[in-house]
């Protein structure tokens, strides 16, 4: 959406775009451990899935590898897509829109809060701690069907799969199948 403002030096006027922000959430996890929540350093206070922004010209993918070594000190394979989820009031700074991958990490103990995570442990997916913040509660619902064979993932991105990151994820995957 187009949006004119004023300038409150010049008192000129222009246009600026005011659309959504792009956002990944990574749902990490690890079938005898649960997944990964994070308690957030910043507000909203509260517990959340790693993610957060994703930087100009950095594929959404990379954004989510990067966030979630950021905020748990995982480094982990993306496995899938749990969804994009993009109500306009789901996050209440602004209006966002996040791509949630799920993911497997590659050293489970590994996981230590870091960044913008006050804290970092595991939980079960069906009984998250409250309060979740954004709409994390939804996204933890909706993996709990996938869970249970009532949802699909979908799929990584061939173009990325493509990618040295996307190459190293799979050499990734391929090492966890075989432990």
């Amino acid at each position: 959406m187009k949006k004119n403002i004023t300038c409150p030096l010049c008192k000129g006027q222009f246009s600026v775009y005011a659309n959504p922000l792009p956002t990944v959430d990574i749902l990490i996890h690890e079938p005898s451990l649960g997944v990964v929540i994070i308690e957030r350093k910043n507000p909203p206070l509260g517990y959340a899935l790693p993610g957060g922004f994703v930087d100009e010209g950095e594929w959404l993918e990379n954004a989510a590898l990067r966030e979630a070594l950021e905020e748990t000190s995982l480094k982990v394979a993306l496995t899938g897509l749990l969804g994009v989820y993009s109500r306009p009031d789901r996050d209440p700074r602004c209006h966002t829109l996040t791509t949630v991958f799920t993911a497997k990490p590659l050293d489970p103990a590994a996981l230590k809060a870091s960044d913008d995570a006050r804290a970092a442990f595991w939980a079960d997916p069906c009984e998250p701690p409250s309060p979740m913040c954004f709409d994390h509660g939804c996204m933890l619902r909706d993996f709990a069907d996938v869970l249970a064979g009532r949802r699909l993932l979908g799929a990584l991105s061939t173009e990325w799969l493509a990618t040295p990151e996307g190459m190293k994820n799979q050499a990734s995957l391929q090492a966890l199948a075989h432990k």
